[in-house]
């Protein structure tokens, strides 16, 4: 079957062309558009079954006689909220919502391709059997560790500050895995190597040091649970190569697409978030990148007297 194209009775992604594709769709209807053995990597980041909203703020401060904080000089200050984004994490069957998904994943990787699924200790452990039965046992490459330090402290429990990447191949002998891409990281004690070792830097283990995306850094979108750009950056760079097709069908903010875009690899993104395409558009822009609802039709792209650019303003 062509990998770039698969017929269906509603229609199919068109591959073929020089354009990255956004797609504003349930991913349940639509990666079955997609052709099999299209993607040599998959990255997603679903919903972690918190049991909660997610929901992010933007705010900003604006000086105000009577404003309710005092900063320097004396000076006044009032918050004020700038946006919010927000999405339901909560799912009764977890395991039952994520597997078909999964098991397309399975069917659209290249048979050297590379799934990197990540999740939270809620559903971890039982993802993890779910998908030994879907892509084989042996095809568990690792169990990554995404280390950070935010958020409130527990005094009942040791604080949970991390997440879990389960990383699977199509094929366990035959997978791609460039390691002299990945960049390299300072030993964390320099003084037990050599001088030259210690200037070269070392490679990643599966434990990831690596800081959230700050609230005043470049990066920041607003999104709810957006994840930085050097965890992805890390992945892509391992498994994938430029030009490669990655997709990303839980796509939120963008992340995946926007490495992809600075490391010249192809990408599609899948989102049914009015927030999630929004943003994506700003993140994104247009050159290159197409927009389309769940039955391929363009999504009208429209431009503020500011120069931004979004779907719902």
């Amino acid at each position: 079957m062509d990998g770039e194209r698969l017929e269906t009775e509603t229609g199919a992604v068109d591959l073929s062309g020089g354009d990255n594709w956004v797609l504003y769709a349930d991913n349940a209807d639509a990666l079955p558009r997609l052709g099999d053995g299209t993607f040599r990597l998959i990255y997603i980041d679903p919903p972690f079954n918190s049991g909660k909203v997610q929901r992010r703020k933007e705010l900003a401060t604006v000086r105000c006689n009577d404003g309710d904080r005092v900063g320097f000089g004396g000076r006044r200050y009032r918050t004020v909220t700038l946006g919010a984004t927000s999405y339901s994490d909560v799912f009764d069957d977890y395991l039952a919502f994520i597997a078909s998904r999964l098991e397309h994943a399975h069917r659209l990787l290249t048979a050297d391709g590379t799934l990197y699924f990540h999740i939270d200790h809620r559903e971890a452990h039982y993802c993890k059997v779910l998908l030994d039965q879907i892509f084989g046992r042996d095809c568990f490459i690792n169990e990554i560790i995404w280390a950070y330090d935010y958020g409130g402290r527990s005094r009942r429990r040791w604080p949970a500050k991390h997440d879990t990447i389960l990383v699977y191949a199509k094929d366990a002998d035959g997978y791609f895995f460039d390691q002299e891409a990945i960049e390299r990281i300072p030993y964390m004690a320099p003084g037990l190597v050599s001088k030259e070792k210690a200037a070269r830097g070392k490679l990643p283990t599966d434990v990831w040091w690596h800081t959230i995306v700050a609230t005043n850094g470049k990066e920041k979108t607003g999104y709810a649970t957006q994840k930085p750009e050097g965890v992805v950056r890390r992945i892509l760079s391992a498994s994938s190569q430029e030009n490669d097709w990655v997709l990303d069908f839980f796509a939120g903010s963008g992340t995946t697409g926007a490495v992809a875009q600075q490391m010249n690899r192809r990408f599609v993104m899948i989102d049914n978030n009015d927030e999630a395409i929004d943003v994506m558009t700003r993140r994104l822009g247009t050159v290159g990148v197409r927009y389309v609802d769940g039955a391929l039709n363009p999504l009208p792209v429209n431009q503020s007297r500011s120069g931004q650019l979004g779907l719902f303003a």
